[in-house]
């Protein structure tokens, strides 16, 4: 882990969903690979489509299509959509130390801020066993804005009734850590998640964390 400690008391934690709670790559790979397949385009690696993920389900698709004309974006949508909405726990997992460092967190608010649609991300948590951990989460299509624009972290802090200057975002991402930096809010990148550690330490995170349970050493 990388940097110092928090000058200001941590009292509500952002948390990504891929790549930062959970492992879900190969249940979006596979759900990716199907819609390629459908829309006849050949299908990627795991490794190609974990690099793809993280803006949302549009920009998956055309990164992993490439630009697809608006009639195609709605077959694909319309593939991808259902056939992950029922695919998407058959393998994905918490990451280790996950569930054992919010319960350290239990007198923290915790939120889910996530581009991932909301049936995508409420089956998940609910898989994982994390649905009652967090109280407010906001997905890809909560808002009219998402990641790495600051809305999604604004309103969950003014539901967590929190400032900006209180609170720590956590990602695997590029994005978490743009949306984190427009928001006000300090961020950590997780370095086992979807994207290499370099391109996160080149964004410049407050801290950088190899391990999930290595937070507590951020928040206390």
């Amino acid at each position: 882990m990388t940097a110092v400690r928090p000058e200001r008391p941590v009292r509500a934690v952002l948390f990504d969903l891929d790549g930062t709670l959970v492992d879900s790559r190969a249940d979006i790979a596979l759900s990716v690979n199907h819609t390629l397949t459908a829309l006849g385009f050949a299908s990627l690696p795991v490794e190609t489509v974990q690099r793809y993920v993280g803006d949302g389900v549009r920009q998956l698709l055309t990164r992993s299509a490439g630009a697809l004309d608006a009639a195609t974006m709605e077959r694909a949508l319309g593939v991808f959509l259902p056939h992950y909405l029922a695919h998407c726990v058959d393998t994905t997992r918490l990451y280790p130390g996950v569930r054992e460092t919010l319960d350290g967190l239990a007198d923290r608010k915790l939120a889910v801020i996530t581009n991932k649609p909301a049936a995508h991300t409420e089956k998940t948590l609910a898989a994982v066993g994390l649905t009652a951990r967090f109280p407010v989460v906001f997905a890809g299509d909560s808002l009219p804005h998402k990641k790495p624009r600051p809305e999604p972290l604004w309103e969950a802090l003014r539901r967590m009734e929190t400032s900006p200057a209180e609170a720590l975002m956590v990602g695997d991402s590029r994005i978490d850590i743009d949306a984190a930096r427009a928001a006000g809010v300090r961020v950590a990148a997780v370095t086992y998640g979807f994207r290499p550690k370099d391109e996160l330490a080149a964004a410049s995170p407050d801290f950088l964390l190899n391990r999930f349970d290595q937070l507590m050493e951020v928040v206390r």
